[in-house]
């Protein structure tokens, strides 16, 4: 199987806060801004893997600054790391007031897809190809936060967490 680069899968996807977004303080809704974030993500998922994909979870998501009424979101979203049949996708979201002519990041995030063959069964994704300084960090990352993921999950014992203990124990050294 043929490994990709980031490139190939980035994404970017704008929308509209309009008022049926928004709750009763004028701000986008969380809500709808993580549906936004869903679709932006399976979009890079599935240029990565040329499969259906499904979200399989979604690490934490933190408001830094709210959205407004009237605000253009910009979704960008790319693999950061192919796994056998999983992909990491980390986004970043900014908000953007055209009039104002300002632009802040909002939020970033990783969720994670899983490749879906015709039946519905998992299938191999190819891997991934990091080619810059950026890429290799956000590669590198991917399987720390991988494992803290299982582990939240339920789905691995921290003590098999080899990626983080080695990250805990070098801090521990300094």
């Amino acid at each position: 199987m043929t490994g990709k680069a980031p490139k190939e899968s980035f994404t970017i996807m704008n929308e509209l806060v309009l008022p049926n977004d928004t709750n009763t303080l004028n701000n986008l809704m969380g809500g709808r801004l993580l549906h936004w974030m869903d679709i932006a993500a399976a979009i890079s998922a599935q240029k990565h893997c040329n499969r259906v994909v499904v979200t399989a979870s979604v690490d934490n998501v933190s408001f830094h600054h709210p959205i407004k009424l009237g605000d253009v979101i910009t979704i960008e979203a790319k693999v950061t790391r192919a796994f056998t049949t999983s992909v990491e996708v980390r986004m970043d979201v900014y908000a953007e007031n055209i009039p104002q002519g300002t632009r802040h990041k909002s939020n970033e995030a990783y969720y994670t897809f899983v490749a879906l063959d015709k039946d519905g069964g998992k299938v191999n994704v190819p891997p991934l190809l990091p080619v810059t300084e950026d890429e290799i960090e956000l590669y590198d990352g991917a399987l720390r936060r991988r494992q803290l993921r299982l582990i939240l999950g339920g789905k691995m014992k921290p003590d098999d967490a080899t990626e983080l203990k080695a990250l805990f124990f070098a801090a521990q050294k300094k």
